[in-house]
């Protein structure tokens, strides 16, 4: 193997995740070189998401979403405004419309409270319509630590630090194979620049593609792999201005929390994802899908005008848990789980992983380190 290049540690993936891993490691002392397929960092699930701060309301006691997700949302707010990016803690309302909902609502405010989310806050109807006149509702939960972040900022912050910490970012370098060897794992890229890297430490970041990444490594047992399924969400525009200050979701539903309605940061309002089970990678949005958007949100905004909605962009989820199957949590696979010397796989890394960022950063360094 004398022909091979070495480095210490190889980030597979230039999403929000794997760039917060990559500066972890980084800031630790680590030699990092980052590999992404694409001519660009975050473009798949990192860019195509809602870009909203969770609390940590929607998960089990003591998953790894919980945990990741409570604890990630606090260091994103002490981190983004020491690195100028910009965010908003708007605050969200979960809105029961009638009331069948409010016991769903409650179980909600314990899970939150549960998992250490204490800021929670039961509103009448009338009290949710004083924040928010528009709304029909007839219970809601006020949640002011969920907000919203430029989600492309903070992945440039990330690897700014990342880089003036000694990592390098290898773009249009997709992993081909790979083999685990007695000296470390071997990683073939593909692309203009093909290489052939011996790796003291590889995190598998891979996001939608993680697991075929690993099963092209010869090496990592198949049952340390688990199925991915993807989760087709599309998002539509509105015209014109929103009667809204917070983001404002429904009572979660099977696969997704339901067709919610999120603001940017300069206050336009879109709405989305609805939920289609896909085969294939494909962002198309669906013009018809917005039929079925508009009875949606009219549960919660009656006063939606025929018309005002327009295909916006879509984003694709990998999911652990296809159909019909209990929504899956985390998986961050290290050498206690799988037998493997310095390597970490990250599978099923969706909502809430843009929040949870650093927090799985660091979860993965101390596997490592």
């Amino acid at each position: 193997m004398s022909d091979l290049d070495e480095i210490e540690c190889a980030v597979i993936g230039a999403g929000v995740v794997g760039l917060a891993a990559a500066r972890a490691m980084a800031i630790a002392g680590k030699e990092v070189i980052i590999i992404e397929a694409e001519d660009a960092i975050g473009t798949a699930t990192s860019s195509r998401n809602s870009e909203v701060i969770h609390a940590g309301i929607y998960y089990s006691k003591d998953s790894l979403k919980a945990k990741m997700c409570v604890a990630g949302n606090k260091m994103l707010y002490e981190y983004c405004p020491s690195h100028g990016v910009p965010h908003q803690a708007c605050g969200k309302m979960i809105v029961a419309t009638d009331e069948s909902q409010h016991e769903t609502l409650k179980d909600l405010k314990q899970k939150g409270e549960d998992n250490g989310v204490n800021d929670l806050t039961w509103l009448t109807g009338d009290e949710a319509r004083q924040m928010e006149p528009a709304l029909n509702t007839t219970a809601a939960l006020l949640s002011p630590s969920s907000g919203l972040v430029d989600s492309h900022a903070l992945m440039l912050a990330y690897q700014g630090d990342a880089e003036a910490n000694g990592a390098v970012l290898a773009l249009n370098a997709p992993v081909i194979g790979g083999e685990v060897t007695d000296r470390g794992i071997v990683l073939e890229t593909g692309g203009s620049s093909p290489m052939r890297i011996l790796c003291r430490q590889i995190i598998n970041s891979g996001g939608l593609f993680a697991q075929k990444t690993a099963a092209s490594i010869k090496g990592i047992p198949t049952e340390h792999i688990p199925e991915c399924h993807y989760a087709k969400g599309s998002y539509f525009t509105l015209a014109g201005r929103a009667p809204f200050t917070h983001l404002i979701y429904p009572v979660p539903v099977e696969g997704g929390l339901g067709v919610h309605l999120t603001l940017d940061l300069a206050g336009q309002a879109r709405f989305g994802p609805d939920v289609e089970w896909v085969d294939e990678i494909d962002y198309q949005v669906d013009p018809r899908r917005g039929d079925d958007f508009y009875d949606a949100v009219r549960t919660y905004w009656p006063e939606l005008a025929d018309g005002a909605l327009a295909p916006g962009y879509s984003g694709i989820r990998p999911k652990l848990g296809g159909p019909g199957t209990p929504a899956a949590d985390f998986v961050i696979s290290g050498p206690d789980e799988h037998g493997i010397q310095g390597l970490v796989n990250l599978f099923g890394i969706e909502s809430p992983g843009l929040t949870s960022s650093m927090a799985i950063a660091d979860a993965v360094a101390e596997k490592l380190i």
